[in-house]
């Protein structure tokens, strides 16, 4: 048997398609679930540490040190294995998105938070000579030019956060690495691994080519 019938057999990846597929679903779902949630965390994340009180600006400090110094592998562990200790016992889908949401919402917070820092401060003092509140200043004008800046890194962020999603089989969620792992055990060959591989090269590549272009554009956009 040589190397194309181990690595890349027609027969076994075409046999272990559909079952990748299934796992393709679960891990698109738990990326956006990610990214939707994440991003909404980062960004009260940030407002919090630059408009907060003294003691919550501390707290959300804290939180982004300690999710961007811990890997995500870790916290996953402990969100699915010690919480039950605790008497919280969530799915592996609840679990893994909560981990990589709490992961993506610290680096959110702080790309955010550069963001709203980069808005020349004369924008909210027009705002204000004008009679606009505080949320209405964040709504209309403060939030809209930040978030400009940020969309090419959070975007690189958001990538990453979707590879990650392949550490959500650890505990034994069927995501697409899962169902490529448990094809390779049904088959007794590598074959889906790799084609899970491909699934993944298929998906993200696009994503970081448009983080890329995203990048250049604005670039170009700041430059004029």
């Amino acid at each position: 048997m040589n190397a194309v019938d181990i690595f890349f057999n027609a027969d076994v990846l075409a046999r272990a398609f559909p079952i990748l597929l299934r796992g393709l679903g679960m891990t698109l779902l738990l990326g956006f679930t990610a990214i939707l949630l994440g991003t909404a965390l980062g960004v009260g994340i940030a407002l919090l540490r630059l408009y907060g009180p003294r003691p919550l600006r501390l707290v959300a400090i804290l939180y982004t040190d300690l999710m961007r110094a811990m890997p995500v592998l870790v916290v996953l562990i402990l969100i699915y294995y010690a919480l039950p200790f605790a008497g919280i016992v969530l799915s592996s889908f609840a679990a893994a998105a909560i981990a990589l949401s709490l992961v993506l919402g610290a680096y959110t917070a702080e790309v955010m938070r550069a963001g709203l820092q980069a808005v020349p401060r004369g924008q909210s003092e027009a705002a204000a000579a004008l009679g606009l509140g505080f949320w209405l200043t964040m709504r209309k004008v403060i939030l809209p030019q930040a978030v400009r800046l940020v969309i090419p890194p959070h975007a690189s962020n958001c990538v990453s956060i979707i590879k990650d999603t392949s550490l959500a089989s650890v505990v034994a969620m069927t995501d697409l690495l899962k169902q490529a792992t448990d094809a390779q055990a049904l088959f007794a060959n590598p074959s889906p691994l790799i084609g899970a591989a491909l699934i993944y090269v298929a998906i993200l590549w696009p994503l970081v080519r448009l983080t890329g272009w995203l990048e250049h554009r604005f670039q170009r956009a700041y430059q004029r």
